[in-house]
């Protein structure tokens, strides 16, 4: 094994803890963005506000298409590092990168280009497009720098940095931070730009970041350096082992958010009150699932690198501790959340009715967090090891045969229960399913069709570093 792949040595315990609590700072300073963004873009009225509700579901799914990226060049750096072959995981992070910026132009062109009938798609008014528009243009135009963000972050986790990658994270945030309410509503003598201060604000963000991404990883054992990739004289070859992971990674990634939409449609036939506490919840849940989704991403490098060493027991061992990491902080956090629902409750609204509705969601879907941590948690293993075909297959199951169909099936018998019940079910199944195909995929033996030995095409440029 490479004497970079730290992850191969050492207690599992302790890199589950390493690797995890930095994320967890990380992943809560990304999340705090849009509350930020959508208290002062609130501040200019409801029209604005309106238009940053199309929007985000845009930028939302775009952003998981990016983290899909970054999963795939996390697994491939992963799996090199631990195979020992230090060189070709150099080739595959540069390559990686220079990918992940393609696919930012591409997309960033495609969605300044489509932008208005994507937006008439959804039914977003006339009167909207105009504010829409002027968030959109500096956000699509500046898109190719979060993939390349994204590519540096794959890098990054993918030797185990996790510490560096969060810092990372968070710079980016405090860049919003400080930007939104200067940019956004006006503040030191300079005028407000509107909603669209928001949009270049997160490309300062985007940029900040991008420069101190090129500095820490130069500090690591893969320095971003672009002439490596000409050593490959079929780039194709790791660019489909970075794709066969991204691809499915990326969908993984953005079909919760679609399933949420549909349950927030259903849930809308039901009232204002119930839609009203159901987007309030979810906000709740979402920090209350942030050490779940941070397990979700540092869990890959651990697996990656130690299924790459062929240690497979090493393996099993992470994905034991992260199990019962799930099931032990989803029945605590539910119980926590259960009991205090009226409290947190209040820091969203006073009106009795959403509050009965706020309590009544977390009363019943909380306890299915642990299901939903095994879960997630679940898809960052089967990526690492090159199943990321098993992990879509697992999260399109858990929405589109568990939640919708129950939440459709039950909603004239149970009104807005039916919504929170088929959300709980689809955690539990989802987690227990996730549960016995990791268990199964990882008693088997590291390698196969998709294991991380050089192509024939990379053969022989070793010598390269």
């Amino acid at each position: 094994m490479s004497q970079q792949a730290k992850l191969t040595r050492g207690s599992i315990p302790g890199h589950l803890v390493t690797q995890t609590v930095p994320m967890i700072i990380g992943v809560a300073a990304i999340m705090s963005i849009s509350l930020i963004d959508a208290y002062f873009i609130g501040q200019l009225g409801p029209d604005p506000l309106a238009a940053i509700s199309f929007i985000f579901p845009i930028s939302v799914a775009l952003t998981s298409l990016g983290v899909g990226v970054m999963v795939g060049i996390n697994s491939v750096v992963a799996r090199s590092l631990g195979a020992g072959d230090a060189d070709q995981a150099a080739r595959r992070a540069n390559l990686g990168v220079v990918f992940a910026t393609a696919v930012g132009v591409a997309l960033g062109v495609a969605l300044w280009l489509l932008q208005e009938p994507l937006f008439r798609l959804m039914n977003a008014p006339d009167n909207l497009l105009p504010l829409i528009r002027d968030y959109m243009d500096p956000f699509a135009l500046a898109f190719p720098l979060l993939l390349v963000l994204m590519g540096f972050n794959g890098v990054l986790r993918g030797q185990g940095e996790a510490k560096m990658s969060s810092f990372i994270n968070i710079v980016y945030a405090a860049v919003n931070w400080v930007l939104d309410p200067i940019l956004i509503t006006g503040a030191f003598g300079i005028e407000g730009m509107g909603i669209a201060g928001a949009a270049w604000a997160t490309l300062a963000g985007w940029a900040v970041a991008v420069v101190l991404a090129v500095v820490l990883v130069g500090r690591t054992n893969l320095p971003f350096n672009p002439a490596l990739i000409r050593a490959i004289e079929n780039p194709l070859e790791p660019i489909k082992a970075i794709v066969r992971v991204a691809g499915p990674a990326s969908f993984s990634n953005a079909i919760n958010p679609i399933g949420l939409s549909v349950l927030t449609a259903l849930i809308a036939l039901e009232g204002q009150t119930a839609v009203a506490a159901f987007g309030a919840a979810g906000r709740l849940q979402s920090f209350a699932t942030v050490p779940l989704l941070a397990l979700s991403g540092s869990i890959g490098a651990i697996v990656g690198q130690n299924w790459g060493a062929k240690l497979p027991e090493r393996s099993r061992e992470a994905a034991r501790g992260a199990g019962l990491f799930c099931i032990g902080y989803g029945l605590v956090t539910a119980v926590a959340l259960v009991l205090a629902a009226e409290w947190f409750a209040g820091f969203f609204t006073d009106d009795p009715a959403i509050v009965r509705q706020f309590a009544r969601y977390l009363e019943i879907a909380a306890w299915g967090y642990a299901g939903f941590g095994l879960l997630i948690v679940g898809n960052g293993i089967l990526n690492a090891v090159d199943r990321a075909g098993l992990a879509l297959a697992q999260s399109c199951a858990r929405v589109f045969l568990v939640m919708l169909p129950l939440g459709w099936l039950l909603r004239p018998l149970w009104n807005s229960d039916a919504i929170y019940a088929a959300e709980l079910a689809a955690n539990l199944i989802g987690g227990l399913v996730a549960v016995l195909i990791v268990r199964k995929v990882l008693a088997g033996k590291p390698g196969g069709a998709h294991a991380s030995e050089p192509s024939e095409s990379e053969k022989g440029q070793t010598s390269v570093s």
